[in-house]
């Protein structure tokens, strides 16, 4: 059984929307590296993945690129992209993410609370992959089905092992 659902996760693949400046990006030869079918468009938001069938999409950001843009630059990019997808994602790629980048990140936060962006932060383009990679696949219709069925039972063996239920099962 082990081996079946480590088979599951290695052949997993799926098609991902890149926008045209990511042609020669790592990321792209990471995801195709990985079987995954990778189609790059005019229209996506510069620097954005599209996962069609999870229904997410990650804008990836270099730490200082965005300590480079003007603020109101940065707000306008970061609204596009949230207007146009349900599920975003802002991936913040920095080496180190020392006091500055966590302050720029918190702002980030704190001026798009209450919408629908997560921020992630990483150190590289693996870290970005990979984390895609995750999000995307526990969101993707047929896995997200599995996941919550096996929540399912994993509540039901909880509750049936727990005190309370044995003691309720004797009354």
């Amino acid at each position: 059984m082990a081996a079946q659902s480590v088979q599951e996760t290695d052949c997993w693949s799926t098609t991902v929307i890149l926008s045209n400046t990511l042609k020669d990006h790592e990321i792209a030869t990471a995801l195709q590296s990985q079987q995954h079918k990778i189609r790059f468009s005019e229209t996506v938001l510069s620097a954005s993945v599209i996962f069609p069938l999870s229904g997410i999409a990650f804008l990836l950001v270099n730490s200082q690129e965005l300590f480079n843009t003007p603020r109101e630059t940065l707000d306008d990019k970061i609204k596009r992209f949230i207007s146009v997808h349900r599920n975003s994602f802002l991936a913040i790629v920095a080496d180190f993410h020392g006091p500055e980048e966590w302050h720029l990140m918190f702002n980030i936060q704190l001026r798009f609370l209450g919408s629908n962006l997560q921020i992630i932060p990483a150190h590289n383009g693996a870290d970005v992959v990979k984390s895609m990679l995750t999000v995307a696949k526990a969101t993707c219709k047929p896995h997200i089905e599995n996941i919550q069925e096996r929540l399912c039972q994993a509540k039901m063996r909880i509750t049936e092992n727990s005190p309370v239920w044995k003691t309720l099962e004797q009354i």
